[in-house]
């Protein structure tokens, strides 16, 4: 079976929390999706330790991940 249509393919958990609390920082992120691990006390290790054994909660983050429109540096089409 191929990962050919699948956008998340070759990207970690660890890579989408990352880049998505370097986007949107803690607060933001936990009025996008309100869970605990985004809230209190947060840190990327206790971010993935629940939404590893939380797949309702992981499915959240990816969709999210893919809803969000990274800004690329550098890019022709990014506004300066």
């Amino acid at each position: 079976m191929t990962q050919a249509n699948n956008p998340l393919h070759g990207l970690t958990l660890e890579t989408i929390v990352t880049k998505l609390v370097e986007f949107y920082g803690y607060p933001k992120l936990a009025q996008h999706i309100n869970i605990r691990c985004f809230k209190e006390d947060p840190s990327i290790k206790s971010s993935l330790k629940f939404l590893r054994k939380t797949p309702w909660a992981r499915t959240k983050v990816e969709d999210l991940y893919l809803k969000t429109r990274f800004e690329v540096k550098n890019s022709p089409w990014s506004q300066q």
